[in-house]
């Protein structure tokens, strides 16, 4: 195949051909050696990032070998796709019990599959361009130190890859599992919250009581010393009634009797006082007494909105890392597996592309390289000079359109000297010979 004809094939130009027998049999004789692919055969080889006008023409053997490879890559990006799209969906939707939350989120789907697109385009290109930046190594089956160390930092990137990969997955298959395990832990996680607020509101509430002790002590005293006064002041007049009456003492009502009723009037009017005076401090305690009763009334009343804000705390374990510790801790062997799985699946462009030996596709493909190089003028050199640290072997390339570029341009602008040159030199001698037959008209006198 000729460079022209190559890059017209690139272009997707269109080509007229003779409709001659001699061209009639020479299409189906390459028909049928080298069938026409079909566009998801060319897609997978895009996938691989493999040259499809060289694969068409290459055998079968190469072309199934880059359909494959294309048919990895584009796996892992299915996959992916789906494994983002699960994890987008896990930590965005509204969180709730793990085993009786079924419904499906519909605001949610949209921006799920919108993401989990994306995701799977990202990821197709990032193995895409591994894939297809994985040299040959030595072109033989053996993988060689040389090759792996060479290739470690698209190992690792495939690494990185697979794990981000394999772990929404690892969750999406043992969701049943998880869900039932979650929602023991949400239980536990929840009866936690309330023991601390129960304890919380419990000791807020002894805090309250303590105060109202205090409180109801100090009217207690005051109610105890009115009442013990009150009662002495009536036993008080019930006795001097009685020595009255002369049931006992001095009867009759002379100047002892009114001596003792002055006093007892005095008593009363003086417990009156007494009262007067402390009647808006014990007021004051009193409403003090009903205003911690209401707030321990409050505080117990909003002991059940707390334990239903605990519960949708516990709620909250629903997200994408819970499961995911989850799935490890009952999980066993399962979430390695997916894992080794996922890796294989991830790295194993990597390693067959160094494990493959060179096809005709592959010497079609360096042939063509070359070609293209002669064709935009690029020479590839080689150099090995002995230097006192030894033997050096240097590549260079040589860029002839550039240096005849170069040459032409300096070429052109020495020209353009030697004719600046000249010029200067003609109008030098017409004004010498102006001067010489006129030099008055260049000198003025007066100045």
């Amino acid at each position: 195949m000729e460079v022209q004809e190559y890059l017209e094939k690139h272009n997707k130009r269109q080509h007229k051909e003779t409709t001659s027998k001699f061209k009639t049999f020479f299409r189906k004789v390459k028909n049928f050696f080298f069938p026409k692919p079909s566009r998801f055969t060319r897609f997978l080889w895009w996938c691989s990032g493999a040259d499809s006008v060289l694969l068409k023409i290459s055998p079968m053997k190469d072309r199934v070998k880059y359909a494959g490879i294309g048919g990895i890559v584009l796996c892992t990006g299915v996959l992916a796709a789906f494994s983002g799209g699960f994890a987008f969906y896990t930590i965005f939707s509204p969180k709730g019990e793990a085993v009786h939350d079924s419904a499906v989120h519909l605001d949610v789907i949209l921006p799920t599959l919108i993401f989990g697109f994306v995701w799977g385009l990202i990821i197709l290109n990032l193995d895409r361009f591994i894939v297809s930046s994985t040299g040959k190594g030595d072109g033989t089956d053996k993988i060689t130190w040389k090759e792996f160390g060479q290739a470690i930092p698209r190992i690792v990137i495939a690494l990185i890859l697979g794990v981000a990969i394999s772990s929404p997955l690892e969750v999406r298959i043992l969701k049943s599992e998880i869900d039932a395990n979650l929602q023991k832990v949400q239980e536990d996680y929840k009866i936690e919250l309330d023991l601390q607020t129960d304890s919380v509101i419990n000791m807020q509430i002894v805090r309250l009581d303590e105060k109202i002790e205090v409180v109801e002590g100090k009217i207690k005293v005051y109610d105890d010393y009115v009442e013990k006064r009150r009662q002495e002041l009536n036993d008080q007049s019930l006795r001097l009634e009685q020595e009255a009456e002369g049931k006992f003492g001095n009867p009759g009502r002379g100047p002892s009797y009114k001596a003792k009723l002055e006093n007892l009037i005095f008593k009363k009017a003086e417990l009156k006082k007494y009262v007067e005076q402390k009647s808006d401090e014990i007021s004051n305690l009193r409403l003090d007494q009903e205003k911690l009763h209401d707030q321990i009334d409050e505080i117990d009343e909003s002991r059940a909105e707390k334990k239903e804000k605990n519960e949708a705390v516990a709620h909250q374990l629903d997200g994408l890392l819970k499961r995911i510790q989850i799935s490890h801790e009952i999980g066993g062997v399962v979430p390695w597996v997916i894992l080794a799985v996922l890796l294989c699946i991830e790295m194993g462009p990597i390693f067959f592309k160094m494990m493959l030996t060179k096809g005709v596709y592959d010497y079609l493909a360096e042939n063509m390289d070359r070609k293209l190089k002669a064709y935009s003028g690029i020479v590839h050199k080689e150099e090995i000079f002995q230097d006192k640290d030894g033997t050096i072997h240097r590549d260079y390339y040589e860029f002839l359109e550039e240096d005849q570029e170069l040459h032409e341009k300096k070429l052109k602008l020495e020209r353009q000297s030697d004719l600046s040159k000249k010029i200067i030199h003609a109008w030098h001698s017409t004004k010498s010979q102006e001067i010489s037959q006129n030099p008055d008209k260049f000198y003025d006198s007066n100045s």
